[in-house]
């Protein structure tokens, strides 16, 4: 007679899958703090791009105000001397690195990078509940001692990965 193979009780069924989840949680686990990381630094990345560019447009908007009291002043006065001296003072705040046309360049560029983790944000997000989600079925497998649960867990978890790559890449 052949050897026939037993079924597994449900305790050794149970140690299997404990055995295999236990290391998976962790890989999981450590996905989602790398994923947390990158959610954490994008919003401090949002926060100080928005204050520096309001900071740069105010600076931008001071020098705006000084260059229009030089051009008004210039028109006014009877002094060619005066005049001429302060229309190139006027003129003075459009150029040179804290000059009006380099801050608008500094406020957009700032602008343009918040815009793009804001962008990113939303996909770390969801990746992270993917995360939280395929922990809660390994554990659930373990409890259930369902293979099932266990493989659909990597299923989530795969789903993750790719919300995590949006997230970093935007490739959609």
């Amino acid at each position: 007679m052949a050897d026939e193979a037993k079924p597994l009780s449900r305790s050794e069924r149970e140690a299997i899958i404990k055995d295999k989840a236990g290391w998976v949680i962790v890989v999981f686990a450590a996905l989602l703090a790398i994923n947390t990381y990158m959610g954490g630094s994008n919003s401090s990345k949002i926060l100080n791009n928005t204050i520096d560019a309001n900071n740069t447009w105010s600076f931008y908007q001071a020098k705006s105000i000084k260059q229009t009291d030089y051009e008004l002043a210039a028109q006014q006065t009877l002094d060619p001397a005066k005049a001429k001296k302060w229309t190139e003072k006027a003129a003075s705040y459009e150029e040179g690195p804290e000059g009006k046309k380099a801050l608008m360049e500094t406020a957009k560029k700032l602008e343009a990078d918040r815009d793009h983790y804001k962008k990113q944000l939303p996909w770390i997000g969801y990746a992270s509940t993917a995360y939280q989600l395929s922990i809660v079925l390994l554990s659930a497998s373990i409890l259930a001692v369902s293979m099932p649960l266990f493989w659909s867990s990597f299923l989530v978890a795969g789903a993750g990965v790719l919300l995590s790559s949006q997230g970093v890449l935007l490739w959609f």
